[in-house]
């Protein structure tokens, strides 16, 4: 398709200014599942950040999240602190690591994404039969709205910031598919696999109990993404995602296009 492939290590600042060389714009995004380390995620940031102001990108787009503690401060026990300095690791060492590309006056947007659906194939968030032999999903979320969304229209829509030139410079924009329930995912299951799938909305103390890698943190997200519903989505406004991304699916659209990859027993 004429891409040129190069790799890069984000722990290698030599290499990822040979990956930006030549690049008009830089994606940047860092992966906390691969080491679950704040430190070793914003030191990531760091180098893609150098790499770019190096390298002279005319746009970068660091995927980001919000800092969940402007919202539940250290000090609140509404949920457990983690590692001394952070409610969502994952959420708030992104947060911190905007300011590598601020600090360097960096042409940059700042995206915020949301729950993959993917999730559902690769993380383990499957319907799961019960001990009746009936199946469900399992979210913390009680009846809120979580905004979610294929990973594929993440791709898109961050093509479409860059298509749109210097619009969304200094500025954020958050991304999502649908703002959905879990009750509405269940629906959207059963409809697809031809029988009734539950939704347990467990309490999020239950969920950080269930003792899977990063649980804790997982468990603090989605309290935080309920609590503070209306900011959340809020941040992810679905008109403008879908003027970045005319093609923004559904999840029944992705459901319908991806359900034999949904490890179902």
């Amino acid at each position: 398709m004429g891409a040129e492939v190069v790799a890069g290590d984000l722990n290698d600042l030599e290499s990822m200014k040979n990956a930006f060389s030549g690049a008009y714009g830089a994606f940047c995004v860092s992966f906390f599942w691969d080491h679950f380390s704040p430190d070793k995620e914003k030191a990531s940031a760091k180098v893609m950040a150098e790499a770019a102001q190096i390298a002279g990108c005319e746009h970068v787009i660091w995927s980001t999240f919000e800092d969940t503690r402007d919202s539940i401060p250290l000090t609140d026990d509404r949920m457990p602190t983690l590692m001394g300095n952070y409610k969502v690791a994952h959420f708030d060492a992104k947060a911190e690591a905007n300011e590598y590309f601020t600090e360097l006056g960096l042409p940059v947007t700042f995206l915020l994404t949301s729950f993959y659906w993917e999730n559902f194939i690769y993380f383990g968030m499957q319907p799961q039969r019960g001990e009746d032999g009936k199946l469900a999903i399992t979210f913390p979320i009680a009846d809120k709205k979580m905004p979610s969304m294929s990973s594929e229209d993440i791709g898109k829509s961050t093509l479409g910031i860059f298509k749109r030139g210097s619009e969304f410079i200094g500025k954020t924009v958050g991304v999502a598919g649908e703002h959905l329930t879990g009750a509405q995912m269940a629906a959207s299951f059963s409809k697809v696999l031809g029988e009734d799938v539950g939704y347990n909305a467990v309490p999020a103390d239950m969920y950080r109990s269930f003792g899977f890698p990063g649980a804790e943190d997982m468990g603090n997200m989605f309290q935080f993404k309920t609590e503070f519903e209306d900011l959340f989505c809020g941040n992810r406004n679905l008109d403008v995602v879908r003027s970045l991304n005319p093609d923004l699916m559904t999840f029944d659209q992705w459901l319908a296009a991806n359900k034999d990859s949904i490890p179902i027993k």
